[in-house]
């Protein structure tokens, strides 16, 4: 007796937006080339703003965090209002927000006024990028997703290290406003086009607005990344750090509580028994943790202790960015043929070889030991990047994709600021008991000045004469490297394990986007099995006329693009 079997279920998106989909992607990596150069580009400038605006060291520590700690605090909510009024739109909101933030700082008179204009671009950034993920989440179709999302993750790999060149370029020739100004004419670009070829999409059941999960998770992950950032500074056994460990930690476990029993939560609790989220989520913190913890130690050891230039320094790092472009479109081959519980570790792992490297470096090294670190750090953060991000979309329903965006951007930030903060932190620390004995029969005002950092020693050495300042200059640079030495210690110690998490808890297989707008893809997260569901998206033309809801694409391995296996049963 024979079966029918039924056709292969296919994933039916507008042909007008089918066709620019790539064009579609132009916008949406122009418009997070502006949010990565925006958190990136400003770190070469520091000196020069102390200089120019007469700022002190904590206003400048708040010049670069305002940034990070708004952004992070508002992405969830920023992503859930994206998913509930349209993702073209909070897009574009957010770009023209950015773009008054970028002109206000570029005409700042004061470091207030700076640091104000950091917090407004930290604000428009969490619109921008869940959007940017989002919106390329339901244009392109499941078997193109994880090659769109590779090409992103590129993208946003590059940006870390496209920032400080253009940075160090503007200074040398420029005014130091034009730091900012450099987002000018992409915001432009990004605006004029996105409005002729970014569609309209939304979350279909427009589920009510979860006001009370939108304020805990804004109070929480602000005194969170606060608590991160402050830390090193107040003393992490202080009071102020119990005090705001203390919010985050209340207001989280009551976010948790809250979103596991709303009717119609911002983030779905369940998303974390799929391994794909969780394991990927954790995964994509600690890469970020030794990413931008990485760039934040590179600038300085080749500014303060190799003497390089702003623009130098930039352009040392400028192998990093070309090789994430060059590997990160092509991890789902790799991913397709070896599975993602292979490829993750192996890109881990390459990660905390770099560290490792990085580790032996000296106030003398060559710039040959220096890429020995380099290239391997940037292979395994492009080669993790593209997997991790696919993996925590493909377990989110695509009603939801700026939720899933959200938390892979989240991860993002508190990795980052965790990475800088606790890797700052370790070279404070060793810093300050190695030079201790160079200090001896300095003034207070001295000590504690060279004390605060290698910049502060370096300048208490310049007034120092002869064989005296040379021989501060050298303890202080010496100290500083043997701070750098352990904390990239610290940082392979914790990619490893990372790595051995990932080997054993991943699943091999990407599976397929969960696309119920209600929740979660059930059973074993490992598995192929998906939820049938709607997508709402509406072509831009005069008329907005949505297309037909189109059912959910058959499960596919992961980058391969076969959708010859017979689909899940449809479930109401």
């Amino acid at each position: 007796m024979s079966t029918t079997t039924s056709p292969p279920v296919t994933h039916e998106i507008d042909p007008a937006i089918y066709h620019r989909r790539w064009a579609i992607l132009a916008v949406l990596c122009t418009s997070l080339m502006i949010v990565i150069i925006g958190n990136t580009a400003l770190n070469v400038a520091i000196p020069t703003l102390a200089r120019e605006l007469e700022a002190s060291t904590s206003n400048l520590q708040w010049m670069v965090d305002a940034y990070g700690l708004v952004f992070a605090g508002l992405l969830f909510t920023a992503g859930t209002l994206g998913d509930r009024f349209g993702r073209k739109g909070a897009l574009q909101l957010g770009l023209v927000v950015f773009l008054g933030g970028t002109v206000l700082a570029s005409t700042a008179d004061s470091a207030s006024v700076v640091i104000a204009s950091r917090a407004i671009m930290g604000l428009a950034a969490a619109f921008i990028m869940p959007s940017t993920l989002s919106i390329l989440t339901n244009v392109f179709p499941a078997h193109e997703r994880p090659k769109a999302i590779a090409v992103w993750a590129g993208i946003s790999g590059a940006g870390a290290a496209v920032g400080p060149i253009t940075s160090g370029f503007l200074l040398e020739h420029f005014y130091w406003g034009s730091v900012f100004l450099v987002n000018v004419p992409m915001i432009a670009a990004a605006l004029i086009a996105g409005a002729f070829l970014v569609p309209r999409s939304k979350d279909p059941e427009e589920s009510p607005l979860d006001f009370l999960g939108a304020f805990l998770s804004i109070v929480g992950l602000v005194a969170l990344v606060y608590s991160i950032i402050e830390g090193p500074s107040h003393g992490w056994l202080s009071t102020e750090s119990f005090i705001t460990f203390g919010i985050a930690a209340v207001a989280l476990t009551l976010f948790a509580l809250w979103e596991s029993r709303a009717a119609s939560p911002m983030l779905d609790l369940r998303l974390f028994k799929d391994r794909r989220f969780s394991v990927a989520s954790g995964g994509m913190t600690l890469t970020f943790f030794a990413m931008f913890g990485t760039f934040f130690l590179v600038a300085q050891y080749f500014q303060l202790v190799l003497g390089y230039s702003p623009l130098k320094s930039g352009l040392l790092q400028l192998p990093m960015a070309i090789i994430m472009m060059a590997i990160a479109p092509q991890m789902p081959k790799l991913v397709a043929r070896f599975g993602a519980s292979r490829t993750v570790p192996v890109s881990l792992g390459l990660i905390a070889l770099g560290m490792a490297v990085f580790s032996q470096v000296q106030t003398d090294s060559s710039l040959v030991l220096i890429y020995c670190s380099i290239v391997p750090l940037a292979a395994g953060m492009a080669s993790t990047m593209t997997p991790l991000t696919t993996l925590i979309m493909s377990s989110v329903p695509l009603g939801k994709a700026g939720v899933g965006s959200a938390m892979n951007d989240t991860t993002r930030e508190l990795g980052g600021a965790l990475g800088v903060a606790v890797l700052g932190s370790v070279v404070t620390s060793r810093y300050t008991t190695s030079l201790a004995p160079a200090l001896t029969g300095l003034p207070d005002q001295a000590r504690s000045v060279a004390e605060s950092g290698l910049a502060g020693a370096l300048g208490v050495a310049s007034k120092l004469p002869g064989a005296a300042g040379t021989q501060l200059a050298d303890a202080a640079k010496q100290s500083f490297v043997d701070g750098l030495s352990t904390a990239a210690l610290v940082a392979t110690v914790v990619v490893i394990l990372a790595a051995v998490a990932a080997w054993f808890l991943l699943p091999s297989h990407f599976g397929t986007q969960a696309t119920s707008p209600g929740g979660p893809a059930t059973g074993d997260p490992g598995d192929d099995r998906s939820l049938e569901g709607s997508l709402d998206v509406t072509d831009d033309d005069a008329h907005g006329t949505p297309v037909a809801a189109a059912p959910a694409p058959t499960p596919v391995d992961a980058g391969t693009g076969d959708d010859s296996r017979e689909p899940s049963p449809v479930l109401d």
